[in-house]
């Protein structure tokens, strides 16, 4: 799909071009899973080289970032579906050529829908191609801060879960396997989420660092104090996912902690069980033998003394744990 807009004294506008043609007074080009002809159309409309799906996946800084016949061609990575599941990454391009903004995408991300939105009514974020670019940027940087913010309350709630004091009453294994399982579903999913949104952050501050370096475009004052500002609050973001990351993967091993505990209590259990279980069943085996010559089978209160000293030789070793603590 391709989407048109010029710049109004109202802000943004989407118009409507006739089929295969591009108005003359575009300012920015969006093209939404485009089809082969929809890049040929830009491609030679705007003398510019729309990049394939492929050759915006590669990772390399020269085949994401470069300057070619005085277009610049910037290809970032962000993520995608975050409020699901199973979130992921995607790879936008932005190309600055004469003044004006082509994007080349496969995913319609929330802060483009934003953007979109905001630009609408406020004229002064669609100034130039440059400023599309900023605000753009901004946009989903916004979304990244809001994501790791949820992130990380994510995170501390996990860590109460994880670390709070033992209740009064123990909880059966079959719970506690449930709950643990639970836990590590969300620490998976929270730190796959870190590490994409990591990424996305490092490509933004490349990004942010080749248009101010460059030569190609002209920034007004206010725009480049504004990739300024965004590039701080990118390091700052990245800084802070970083710590999350660390957050999680300390999550994880205090939860495989936990679980190896667990596991121990009730191996100990069964072998507290064994040991006691066994002085019993080692005389109800001798007094099982079926040998003429033994005296107790003769006395009047051999079965009596048998069933007590059975339990007299299960009660000793239960007292002696619980006074040693081990129960």
């Amino acid at each position: 799909m391709l989407n048109t807009f010029v710049a109004q004294p109202q802000g943004l506008t989407r118009i409507e071009a006739a089929p295969g043609t591009i108005p003359a007074d575009v300012l920015w080009v969006d093209l939404i899973d485009p089809t082969q002809q929809e890049e040929l159309l830009v491609e030679t409309t705007l003398g510019v080289e729309v990049p394939t799906r492929e050759e915006m996946k590669e990772i390399e800084a020269s085949s994401r970032l470069y300057e070619e016949n005085g277009a610049l061609y910037l290809t970032i990575t962000i993520v995608t579906r975050l409020d699901s599941d199973l979130p992921v990454s995607s790879q936008i391009t932005f190309i600055l050529a004469k003044d004006r903004l082509v994007t080349n995408r496969y995913a319609d991300p929330l802060p483009f829908q934003r953007f979109i939105a905001y630009a609408e009514r406020h004229p002064a974020v669609c100034g130039s191609a440059v400023s599309l670019l900023a605000g753009l940027i901004e946009a989903i940087v916004n979304r990244m801060a809001d994501v790791l913010e949820r992130v990380g309350a994510d995170l501390d709630q996990l860590s109460t879960e994880v670390f709070a004091p033992p209740k009064k009453y123990r909880r059966s294994a079959k719970s506690v396997a449930r709950d643990s399982r639970t836990i590590l579903a969300r620490v998976g999913q929270n730190g796959d989420l870190t590490s994409k949104a990591r990424e996305s952050l490092v490509s933004l501050n490349r990004l942010l660092t080749f248009v101010q370096q460059s030569g190609a475009v002209t920034l007004q004052n206010d725009v480049r104090a504004r990739l300024r500002t965004l590039s701080r609050d990118v390091l700052a973001l990245s800084d802070h996912s970083s710590f999350l990351g660390t957050k999680a993967n300390f999550l994880l091993e205090a939860t495989l902690g936990m679980l190896n505990i667990e596991q121990n209590n009730i191996i100990k259990i069964f072998s507290v069980a064994a040991v006691v279980f066994l002085p019993p069943t080692l005389i109800a085996s001798i007094y099982g033998m079926n040998f003429h010559l033994m005296p107790e089978l003769d006395w009047l209160l051999g079965y009596p003394f048998a069933i007590s000293l059975m339990l007299c030789s299960a009660i000793l070793p239960y007292l002696y744990f619980k006074r040693r603590g081990w129960l």
